[in-house]
């Protein structure tokens, strides 16, 4: 698995150091390193679709650079971060199993805290610059902690909603109107139980809209790190609403849905009309697959849609680092941002600035066919920020002792 030479030619690298603060030299310097190699790149792998892309990425890494991109499903990112922190504990400090990790959030930053993560490579990648970083702080900041330069941009993701138009004539546009409807169509909606990553950002949105009203020192604690003090207080409104809103829930709140493909699973039933999402393309895709039906349609929230960068990462002590960085900027060139963003093929938004891009470049993004199950272009009239990834455990951990007994 792991290519002791690869690491053996890393360190006896004949090249000036003086030439490689030139970036075209640095790079060819990383390529030249890169080539011939493995990459175990360990993501998160319960999604054909996802599946599929990093499988015709790899297919077009061995044809460019004969690099074998091994793709190491995972059901959970943590499960990567634990290995890593094994590794680590175990002063194995060079010859890691892990080469490069799909991450962001709460997981970004405990590899950032224990210093689990190479430092000071993404922002030389040539195609980095194709995100415009200067005026686009969403691909320096992960759940508003700073990159540093150890991460680089996969994708974007917001959060949405869809339905069955056939079952709901008039969908709600904001928390106070999910409130509503939920009042006036009992049973019809839910949400994933915590700690499911969608059922915890339903959760998050709620806090934040819950939020709007308060002053700019309290809203501005929910991007910070919580500290015991301020939890109650923070959390107070969204247990609130939490207790008004379960009766009006599917099974009156008193049970919860394990996952977003169980929600899907009941939406298909039309034991709920109304969904959400973090990955939009799913929809049409599910809608393809006959697992929802042709009467969903997709919306975002008029108060706004909790959005997030996804990244990649190289651990510290990977064992083919230069090769992981040459995948790294072969997943933000044009060519596997396009495909990637093509909804038949994962649909995930991509994080190049279209100004930043040749007009060659940008008509490899251009479709012409929606699907009409797909969330409409530009529907998105307003983004909101994460909180910061600490706010994840406190809302688990008080969800559970409220809620979750006997459930």
């Amino acid at each position: 698995m792991i290519s002791i030479s690869s690491f053996a030619v890393s360190l006896n690298s004949s090249i000036d150091e003086k030439d490689l603060d030139d970036p075209h030299t640095h790079w060819q310097e990383v390529e030249r390193l890169g080539k011939n190699q493995e990459v175990y790149f360990y993501a998160w792998g319960s999604d054909a679709q996802i599946n599929a892309y990093i499988q015709w990425a790899a297919e077009e890494l061995k044809a460019k650079y004969n690099i074998q991109l091994v793709h190491v499903k995972l059901s959970d990112t943590s499960e990567a971060v634990s290995r890593v922190l094994a590794e680590k504990s175990a002063n194995n400090h060079h010859l890691g199993s892990v080469d490069l990790i799909w991450i962001n959030g709460a997981n970004f930053a405990t590899m950032s805290e224990h210093a689990l993560l190479l430092k000071d490579w993404a922002t030389k990648l040539p195609n980095f610059q194709l995100t415009d970083p200067l005026n686009n702080p969403t691909v320096n900041f992960d759940f508003g902690i700073p990159t540093n330069g150890m991460e680089a941009p996969w994708g974007q993701a917001s959060f949405t909603f869809y339905f069955d138009s056939l079952a709901v004539k008039k969908p709600p546009k904001t928390l106070s109107d999910l409130f509503t409807w939920s009042q006036q169509n009992p049973g019809r909606f839910s949400y994933p139980k915590p700690p499911d990553y969608l059922g915890m950002s339903f959760l998050k949105y709620a806090l934040v809209i819950l939020h709007e009203q308060s002053n700019e020192s309290i809203r501005a604690q929910l991007n910070q790190p919580t500290r015991s003090q301020n939890i109650k207080t923070m959390l107070e409104p969204l247990w609130q609403f939490l207790d008004e809103l379960h009766p009006n829930l599917w099974r009156n709140g008193k049970h919860f849905m394990q996952s977003s493909a169980q929600m899907r699973r009941l939406v298909d039933d039309t034991e709920l009309s109304l969904g959400f999402t973090f990955t939009s393309p799913e929809i049409p895709a599910a809608v393809d697959r006959y697992d929802l039906p042709r009467s969903i349609r997709s919306y975002a929230m008029a108060d706004g849609s909790l959005s997030n960068t996804h990244f990649v990462a190289i651990p510290y002590n990977a064992s083919h680092p230069h090769a992981a960085q040459v995948v790294a900027n072969f997943l933000l060139s044009p060519e596997a941002q396009a495909h990637k963003q093509n909804p038949a093929i994962w649909g995930d938004k991509t994080v190049l600035v279209q100004s930043a891009l040749t007009s060659e470049q940008r008509a490899l993004f251009h479709s012409d066919n929606q699907h009409p199950s797909a969330l409409p272009t530009n529907s998105i009239e307003r983004t909101l920020s994460e909180p910061h990834p600490s706010w994840v455990a406190a809302i688990e951990q008080g969800w559970e002792r409220r809620y979750g007994a006997s459930r």
